[in-house]
Protein backbone atom coordinates (compact mmCIF):
# COMPACT_ATOMS: atom_id res chain seq x y z
CA UNK A 1 0.00 0.00 0.00
CA UNK A 2 1.17 3.51 -0.76
CA UNK A 3 1.33 6.46 1.63
CA UNK A 4 -2.31 7.58 1.45
CA UNK A 5 -3.68 4.06 1.93
CA UNK A 6 -1.22 3.49 4.76
CA UNK A 7 -2.49 6.54 6.63
CA UNK A 8 -6.07 5.33 6.21
CA UNK A 9 -5.12 1.97 7.68
CA UNK A 10 -2.96 3.50 10.43
CA UNK A 11 -4.48 6.95 11.16
CA UNK A 12 -2.21 7.44 14.18
CA UNK A 13 0.62 8.10 11.70
CA UNK A 14 -1.10 11.14 10.20
CA UNK A 15 1.18 13.59 12.06
CA UNK A 16 3.92 12.44 9.64
CA UNK A 17 2.21 14.67 7.06
CA UNK A 18 3.88 17.65 8.72
CA UNK A 19 7.20 16.43 7.30
CA UNK A 20 7.31 17.42 3.65
CA UNK A 21 8.25 14.56 1.34
CA UNK A 22 7.50 11.69 3.72
CA UNK A 23 4.32 10.65 1.90
CA UNK A 24 6.28 9.73 -1.23
CA UNK A 25 8.32 7.20 0.76
CA UNK A 26 5.60 5.84 3.06
CA UNK A 27 4.26 2.36 2.33
CA UNK A 28 2.87 -0.67 4.13
CA UNK A 29 2.93 -4.43 3.71
CA UNK A 30 0.45 -6.77 5.36
CA UNK A 31 1.22 -10.36 6.29
CA UNK A 32 -1.52 -12.90 6.99
CA UNK A 33 0.78 -15.15 8.99
CA UNK A 34 -0.33 -16.06 12.50
CA UNK A 35 2.82 -17.93 13.47
CA UNK A 36 4.34 -16.80 16.76
CA UNK A 37 1.42 -14.34 17.15
CA UNK A 38 2.72 -12.36 14.19
CA UNK A 39 -0.75 -10.93 13.54
CA UNK A 40 -0.44 -9.03 16.84
CA UNK A 41 2.80 -7.32 15.86
CA UNK A 42 3.29 -4.14 13.83
CA UNK A 43 6.73 -3.15 12.57
CA UNK A 44 7.67 0.34 11.38
CA UNK A 45 10.71 0.43 9.10
CA UNK A 46 12.69 3.68 9.12
CA UNK A 47 15.32 4.79 6.57
CA UNK A 48 18.95 3.91 7.02
CA UNK A 49 21.11 6.68 8.47
CA UNK A 50 24.64 7.61 7.53
CA UNK A 51 26.93 10.47 8.53
CA UNK A 52 28.49 12.98 6.18
CA UNK A 53 26.88 14.99 3.40
CA UNK A 54 24.14 12.47 2.65
CA UNK A 55 20.95 14.42 1.71
CA UNK A 56 17.60 12.74 2.35
CA UNK A 57 14.43 13.67 0.41
CA UNK A 58 12.73 14.68 3.67
CA UNK A 59 13.70 15.73 7.18
CA UNK A 60 14.63 12.23 8.29
CA UNK A 61 15.97 13.26 11.70
CA UNK A 62 12.76 15.06 12.70
CA UNK A 63 10.56 12.27 11.32
CA UNK A 64 12.42 9.56 13.23
CA UNK A 65 12.56 11.69 16.38
CA UNK A 66 8.78 12.17 16.16
CA UNK A 67 8.28 8.42 15.78
CA UNK A 68 10.47 7.72 18.77
CA UNK A 69 9.50 10.53 21.13
CA UNK A 70 5.89 11.30 20.27
CA UNK A 71 4.35 7.94 19.43
CA UNK A 72 7.28 5.84 20.57
CA UNK A 73 6.87 3.75 17.43
CA UNK A 74 10.02 2.53 15.79
CA UNK A 75 11.42 -0.21 13.61
CA UNK A 76 14.42 -1.08 11.61
CA UNK A 77 15.97 0.72 8.72
CA UNK A 78 16.61 -1.86 6.04
CA UNK A 79 19.17 0.09 4.02
CA UNK A 80 22.44 -1.84 3.71
CA UNK A 81 24.44 1.30 4.43
CA UNK A 82 22.84 1.83 7.83
CA UNK A 83 25.08 1.04 10.74
CA UNK A 84 22.46 0.57 13.39
CA UNK A 85 18.93 -0.77 13.12
CA UNK A 86 15.74 0.09 14.94
CA UNK A 87 12.94 -2.36 15.53
CA UNK A 88 9.90 -2.35 17.67
CA UNK A 89 6.73 -4.11 18.51
CA UNK A 90 3.61 -2.00 18.70
CA UNK A 91 -0.14 -2.21 19.18
CA UNK A 92 -1.81 -0.07 16.57
CA UNK A 93 -2.41 3.43 17.84
CA UNK A 94 -0.72 2.88 21.17
CA UNK A 95 2.78 3.36 22.50
CA UNK A 96 5.52 0.90 21.70
CA UNK A 97 6.01 -2.04 24.01
CA UNK A 98 9.56 -2.79 22.86
CA UNK A 99 12.32 -0.94 21.03
CA UNK A 100 14.89 -3.21 19.40
CA UNK A 101 18.22 -1.69 18.37
CA UNK A 102 20.03 -3.90 15.85
CA UNK A 103 23.77 -3.25 15.47
CA UNK A 104 25.24 -4.12 12.07
CA UNK A 105 28.74 -5.59 12.52
CA UNK A 106 29.66 -4.51 9.00
CA UNK A 107 29.28 -0.82 9.87
CA UNK A 108 30.38 -1.40 13.48
CA UNK A 109 27.62 0.89 14.75
CA UNK A 110 29.65 4.07 14.47
CA UNK A 111 26.94 6.21 12.86
CA UNK A 112 26.81 9.32 15.05
CA UNK A 113 23.43 10.45 13.74
CA UNK A 114 21.84 7.12 14.59
CA UNK A 115 23.38 6.93 18.06
CA UNK A 116 22.10 10.42 18.83
CA UNK A 117 18.56 9.29 18.10
CA UNK A 118 19.01 6.12 20.15
CA UNK A 119 20.25 8.22 23.06
CA UNK A 120 17.15 10.41 22.82
CA UNK A 121 14.97 7.30 22.83
CA UNK A 122 16.79 6.07 25.90
CA UNK A 123 15.70 9.17 27.79
CA UNK A 124 12.01 8.49 27.07
CA UNK A 125 11.79 4.71 27.03
CA UNK A 126 15.06 3.33 28.29
CA UNK A 127 13.37 0.33 29.92
CA UNK A 128 12.03 -0.75 26.53
CA UNK A 129 15.34 -0.59 24.68
CA UNK A 130 16.93 -3.93 23.78
CA UNK A 131 20.22 -4.19 21.87
CA UNK A 132 21.17 -6.99 19.45
CA UNK A 133 24.11 -7.73 17.16
CA UNK A 134 22.40 -8.58 13.86
CA UNK A 135 24.01 -10.47 10.97
CA UNK A 136 26.35 -11.98 13.53
CA UNK A 137 27.28 -14.81 11.13
CA UNK A 138 28.86 -12.21 8.81
CA UNK A 139 31.19 -10.86 11.48
CA UNK A 140 33.88 -13.42 10.71
CA UNK A 141 35.49 -15.59 13.37
CA UNK A 142 34.61 -15.54 17.05
CA UNK A 143 37.52 -13.20 17.74
CA UNK A 144 36.21 -10.81 15.08
CA UNK A 145 32.76 -10.83 16.66
CA UNK A 146 34.21 -10.16 20.10
CA UNK A 147 36.21 -7.25 18.71
CA UNK A 148 33.11 -5.79 17.05
CA UNK A 149 31.06 -6.14 20.22
CA UNK A 150 33.80 -4.53 22.30
CA UNK A 151 33.94 -1.63 19.86
CA UNK A 152 30.15 -1.21 20.05
CA UNK A 153 30.18 -1.29 23.85
CA UNK A 154 32.98 1.28 23.96
CA UNK A 155 31.00 3.55 21.63
CA UNK A 156 27.91 3.22 23.82
CA UNK A 157 29.79 3.80 27.05
CA UNK A 158 30.93 7.19 25.79
CA UNK A 159 27.30 8.34 25.92
CA UNK A 160 25.90 8.78 29.45
CA UNK A 161 22.37 8.05 28.30
CA UNK A 162 23.35 4.61 26.96
CA UNK A 163 25.95 3.66 29.59
CA UNK A 164 23.88 1.39 31.81
CA UNK A 165 24.56 -1.44 34.20
CA UNK A 166 23.74 -4.98 33.06
CA UNK A 167 24.18 -4.25 29.35
CA UNK A 168 23.38 -7.23 27.13
CA UNK A 169 23.73 -7.67 23.36
CA UNK A 170 22.73 -11.13 22.10
CA UNK A 171 23.86 -12.24 18.64
CA UNK A 172 21.20 -12.98 16.03
CA UNK A 173 21.11 -13.81 12.32
CA UNK A 174 18.89 -15.55 9.77
CA UNK A 175 20.20 -19.10 9.33
CA UNK A 176 21.38 -20.05 5.85
CA UNK A 177 21.56 -23.84 5.22
CA UNK A 178 24.12 -23.26 2.47
CA UNK A 179 26.37 -21.28 4.79
CA UNK A 180 26.38 -22.99 8.18
CA UNK A 181 27.84 -20.92 11.02
CA UNK A 182 29.17 -21.86 14.42
CA UNK A 183 28.01 -18.52 15.85
CA UNK A 184 25.38 -18.84 18.57
CA UNK A 185 22.04 -17.68 17.17
CA UNK A 186 19.77 -16.20 19.83
CA UNK A 187 17.01 -15.12 17.48
CA UNK A 188 14.55 -17.43 19.25
CA UNK A 189 15.09 -15.28 22.32
CA UNK A 190 13.85 -12.28 20.33
CA UNK A 191 10.67 -14.16 19.42
CA UNK A 192 10.20 -15.20 23.05
CA UNK A 193 10.68 -11.61 24.20
CA UNK A 194 8.04 -10.41 21.74
CA UNK A 195 5.63 -13.18 22.72
CA UNK A 196 6.15 -12.49 26.42
CA UNK A 197 5.51 -8.80 25.84
CA UNK A 198 2.33 -9.63 23.92
CA UNK A 199 1.07 -11.74 26.83
CA UNK A 200 1.90 -8.99 29.29
CA UNK A 201 0.22 -6.43 27.04
CA UNK A 202 -2.94 -8.55 26.87
CA UNK A 203 -3.03 -8.89 30.66
CA UNK A 204 -2.38 -5.17 31.14
CA UNK A 205 -5.09 -4.32 28.63
CA UNK A 206 -7.65 -6.57 30.32
CA UNK A 207 -6.70 -5.27 33.76
CA UNK A 208 -6.86 -1.70 32.49
CA UNK A 209 -10.26 -2.43 30.96
CA UNK A 210 -11.58 -3.48 34.36
CA UNK A 211 -10.08 -0.37 35.99
CA UNK A 212 -11.59 1.84 33.31
CA UNK A 213 -14.99 0.21 33.78
CA UNK A 214 -14.81 0.77 37.54
CA UNK A 215 -13.68 4.35 36.98
CA UNK A 216 -16.54 5.07 34.58
CA UNK A 217 -19.12 3.49 36.88
CA UNK A 218 -17.80 5.32 39.94
CA UNK A 219 -17.71 8.59 37.99
CA UNK A 220 -21.32 8.10 36.87
CA UNK A 221 -22.37 7.18 40.41
CA UNK A 222 -20.58 10.21 41.83
CA UNK A 223 -22.13 12.49 39.22
CA UNK A 224 -25.62 11.17 39.94
CA UNK A 225 -25.12 11.60 43.68
CA UNK A 226 -23.86 15.12 43.07
CA UNK A 227 -26.92 15.77 40.92
CA UNK A 228 -29.22 14.65 43.73
CA UNK A 229 -27.38 16.96 46.12
CA UNK A 230 -27.67 19.80 43.59
CA UNK A 231 -31.41 19.18 43.24
CA UNK A 232 -31.87 19.37 47.03
CA UNK A 233 -29.69 22.51 47.13
CA UNK A 234 -31.72 24.12 44.35
CA UNK A 235 -34.98 23.40 46.19
CA UNK A 236 -33.63 25.09 49.31
CA UNK A 237 -32.34 28.04 47.29
CA UNK A 238 -35.64 28.44 45.44
CA UNK A 239 -37.53 28.37 48.76
CA UNK A 240 -35.32 31.13 50.18
CA UNK A 241 -35.68 33.14 46.97
CA UNK A 242 -39.48 32.76 46.98
CA UNK A 243 -39.82 33.77 50.64
CA UNK A 244 -37.61 36.85 50.25
CA UNK A 245 -39.35 37.85 47.02
CA UNK A 246 -42.81 37.37 48.53
CA UNK A 247 -41.98 39.39 51.64
CA UNK A 248 -40.23 42.09 49.62
CA UNK A 249 -43.31 42.48 47.44
CA UNK A 250 -46.19 41.93 49.88
CA UNK A 251 -44.93 44.08 52.77
CA UNK A 252 -44.78 47.39 50.86
CA UNK A 253 -48.12 46.63 49.14
CA UNK A 254 -49.72 45.87 52.51
CA UNK A 255 -48.19 49.01 54.00
CA UNK A 256 -49.61 51.27 51.27
CA UNK A 257 -52.91 49.38 51.19
CA UNK A 258 -53.35 49.92 54.92
CA UNK A 259 -53.42 53.70 54.50
CA UNK A 260 -55.89 53.38 51.63
CA UNK A 261 -58.19 51.02 53.55
CA UNK A 262 -58.00 53.27 56.60
CA UNK A 263 -59.87 55.98 54.62
CA UNK A 264 -62.91 53.68 54.33
CA UNK A 265 -65.31 52.65 57.10
CA UNK A 266 -66.04 48.98 57.86
CA UNK A 267 -69.53 49.27 56.35
CA UNK A 268 -68.14 50.67 53.12
CA UNK A 269 -65.61 47.78 52.93
CA UNK A 270 -68.41 45.26 53.52
CA UNK A 271 -70.37 46.75 50.64
CA UNK A 272 -67.33 46.77 48.33
CA UNK A 273 -65.73 43.41 49.15
CA UNK A 274 -68.22 41.49 51.19
CA UNK A 275 -68.13 40.69 54.88
CA UNK A 276 -65.55 37.90 54.73
CA UNK A 277 -62.80 39.51 52.62
CA UNK A 278 -63.48 42.89 54.15
CA UNK A 279 -63.06 41.50 57.67
CA UNK A 280 -59.77 39.79 56.81
CA UNK A 281 -58.43 42.89 55.09
CA UNK A 282 -59.55 45.08 57.96
CA UNK A 283 -57.67 42.88 60.48
CA UNK A 284 -54.35 42.98 58.58
CA UNK A 285 -54.55 46.67 57.82
CA UNK A 286 -55.58 47.31 61.40
CA UNK A 287 -52.40 45.65 62.66
CA UNK A 288 -50.31 47.77 60.32
CA UNK A 289 -52.08 50.98 61.38
CA UNK A 290 -51.73 50.04 65.06
CA UNK A 291 -47.96 49.65 64.61
CA UNK A 292 -47.86 52.89 62.63
CA UNK A 293 -49.69 54.78 65.38
CA UNK A 294 -47.28 53.29 67.91
CA UNK A 295 -44.34 54.95 66.12
CA UNK A 296 -43.70 58.56 67.21
CA UNK A 297 -44.50 61.18 64.57
CA UNK A 298 -40.92 62.45 64.41
CA UNK A 299 -39.67 58.92 63.70
CA UNK A 300 -42.18 57.93 61.03
CA UNK A 301 -40.08 59.31 58.17
CA UNK A 302 -37.05 57.38 59.38
CA UNK A 303 -39.20 54.26 59.68
CA UNK A 304 -40.44 54.61 56.10
CA UNK A 305 -36.83 54.92 54.86
CA UNK A 306 -35.70 51.88 56.90
CA UNK A 307 -38.79 49.91 55.83
CA UNK A 308 -38.15 50.70 52.16
CA UNK A 309 -34.49 49.68 52.50
CA UNK A 310 -35.54 46.45 54.19
CA UNK A 311 -37.96 45.62 51.37
CA UNK A 312 -35.27 46.40 48.80
CA UNK A 313 -32.88 44.10 50.70
CA UNK A 314 -35.47 41.31 50.58
CA UNK A 315 -35.84 41.71 46.83
CA UNK A 316 -32.06 41.78 46.42
CA UNK A 317 -31.76 38.55 48.46
CA UNK A 318 -34.48 36.97 46.33
CA UNK A 319 -32.47 37.72 43.20
CA UNK A 320 -29.25 36.55 44.89
CA UNK A 321 -30.72 33.21 45.94
CA UNK A 322 -32.26 32.75 42.49
CA UNK A 323 -28.76 32.88 40.97
CA UNK A 324 -27.21 30.47 43.46
CA UNK A 325 -28.70 27.34 41.93
CA UNK A 326 -26.44 24.63 40.51
CA UNK A 327 -26.79 23.12 37.07
CA UNK A 328 -28.48 19.74 37.22
CA UNK A 329 -28.73 16.86 34.79
CA UNK A 330 -31.58 16.71 32.35
CA UNK A 331 -33.84 13.66 32.14
CA UNK A 332 -32.10 12.65 28.92
CA UNK A 333 -28.66 12.90 30.54
CA UNK A 334 -29.81 10.86 33.55
CA UNK A 335 -31.24 8.20 31.26
CA UNK A 336 -28.07 8.13 29.16
CA UNK A 337 -25.84 7.76 32.23
CA UNK A 338 -28.02 4.96 33.57
CA UNK A 339 -27.80 3.17 30.20
CA UNK A 340 -24.01 3.55 30.13
CA UNK A 341 -23.68 2.21 33.65
CA UNK A 342 -25.93 -0.78 32.92
CA UNK A 343 -24.10 -1.50 29.67
CA UNK A 344 -20.71 -1.51 31.40
CA UNK A 345 -21.92 -3.66 34.28
CA UNK A 346 -23.91 -6.16 32.20
CA UNK A 347 -22.03 -6.27 28.88
CA UNK A 348 -18.48 -4.92 29.12
CA UNK A 349 -17.51 -6.52 32.44
CA UNK A 350 -19.08 -9.82 31.40
CA UNK A 351 -17.20 -9.69 28.09
CA UNK A 352 -13.98 -8.87 29.93
CA UNK A 353 -14.43 -11.93 32.14
CA UNK A 354 -15.01 -14.19 29.15
CA UNK A 355 -11.98 -12.73 27.35
CA UNK A 356 -9.81 -13.35 30.42
CA UNK A 357 -11.02 -16.95 30.64
CA UNK A 358 -10.37 -17.42 26.93
CA UNK A 359 -6.88 -15.98 27.32
CA UNK A 360 -6.09 -18.23 30.29
CA UNK A 361 -7.32 -21.28 28.37
CA UNK A 362 -4.91 -20.43 25.58
CA UNK A 363 -2.04 -20.14 28.05
CA UNK A 364 -2.64 -23.46 29.80
CA UNK A 365 -4.31 -26.77 29.19
CA UNK A 366 -8.04 -27.09 29.88
CA UNK A 367 -7.55 -29.75 32.54
CA UNK A 368 -5.78 -27.17 34.71
CA UNK A 369 -9.11 -25.43 35.10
Amino acid sequence: MTGNATLHLYPHFRPLLQFKGVMDYLSAEISTSKQKKFNLVTFVDTPGLVDGDMVYPFDVNSAITWLGMSLQLFVSPSSPISQIYFCLFVRAGEQADLVFVFFDPMGQALCKRTLNIVEKLSEKCGDKLLFYLSKADEAGKETDRQRVMMQIVQELCRRPGLNKCGFEMPTIYIPNPQRPSRCVNQIDGVCQTIEKTINQAVQKTLDQLEKDCDLICSTISTRREQDRADVAHNKSVRLHSWLCGALGSILPVLFVLSFIVNTFSKDQLDQLLGEGPAGTLFVFTGIVMYLWDWIPEDGQVVFVIIFGAFCYLLLFLAKYFAGRGNKTLTKKEKRTMAEYSDYIQDIVKTKKGSLYDWYLQQCAAEYDF
